[in-house]
């Protein structure tokens, strides 16, 4: 997937400024694709200029003026062709893992640090979800929602990133855990 995808999709919920784009992705596209402001800004002028977007500047009295952005035409064609085509399997890539793989031919003790960091983090993350999820499903139960709710994808998606971190946290937790106990045998048997 490229970023022009991800930015064409948080478009769809309305018009918005680079600004109110890049709060969009972290609150809700964050949790499967990552990108920095610049990388937003850059994205939407490519796809202003390949007409999938459109800009327009919105004059504001006390505040500078902005450009806003929507989806256009062609813009909903790209994203129904890119969801009709066939998805490539996730990967992962991260650097933790490959502290992990050498842990015990380097030392255990930042590793464990950084992996405790990392499930804090995850933590947190469900926890900012979770409430999302409250949030959109509003007075509706889960099973209700998913019934019935207006618009199921960021909540769906957004579902995925709750599991996606629970699975994370529980496996950092447990490798911090398991290289603790392996360095504490293996100072004691030295």
């Amino acid at each position: 997937m490229a970023l022009r995808h991800a930015v064409l999709a948080a478009l769809l919920d309305g018009e918005y400024s680079g600004y109110q784009l890049a709060k969009a992705f972290d609150i809700s596209v964050a949790n499967f694709w990552h990108a920095s402001p610049q990388q937003l800004y850059a994205e939407l002028a490519r796809l202003e200029a390949d007409g999938l977007v459109a800009g327009r500047e919105v004059v504001q009295e006390s505040r500078p003026n902005k450009r806003v952005f929507r989806v256009t035409d062609a813009g909903r064609a790209e994203l129904e062709r890119f969801a009709g085509a066939a998805s490539k399997p996730s990967s992962i890539r991260d650097d933790l893992l490959v502290k992990v793989q050498s842990a015990d031919r380097v030392g255990t003790a930042p590793v464990i640090g950084q992996l405790l960091e990392r499930a804090a983090a995850a933590e947190a993350k469900i926890e900012m979800l979770r409430g999302l999820l409250r949030d959109m499903r509003g007075e509706l139960d889960e099973e209700e929602f998913l019934l019935r709710g207006e618009r199921i994808g960021g909540y769906l998606t957004c579902l995925r990133g709750v599991a996606f971190e629970e699975g994370h946290r529980d496996w950092c937790l447990r490798a911090a855990d398991v290289l603790g106990k392996r360095e504490g045998t293996t100072r004691a048997e030295g």
